[in-house]
């Protein structure tokens, strides 16, 4: 198994009328590759932001594999 970093990103339009993106959430999963990771990640953040769908918070996922130094 390996750890994964999985960010919920939102593009926001901003007082200045500039779109920026920003992290809703950052969930940490163990799981055998991105695919499963990206799964049980969005799981983690529908439980955590009561939702049943989490395209309603979120416009994409990032999945990195978590750098451990060694």
């Amino acid at each position: 198994m390996s750890r994964f970093v999985v960010r919920f990103m939102k593009d926001v339009l901003g007082e200045n009328g500039r779109q920026s993106e920003v992290c809703q959430c950052t969930v940490e999963v163990d799981a055998s590759n991105e695919g499963d990771a990206t799964e049980l990640a969005k799981k983690k953040f529908c439980e955590t932001q009561s939702l049943y769908e989490w395209s309603l918070h979120a416009d994409r996922i990032q999945v990195k594999q978590a750098d451990f130094p060694s």
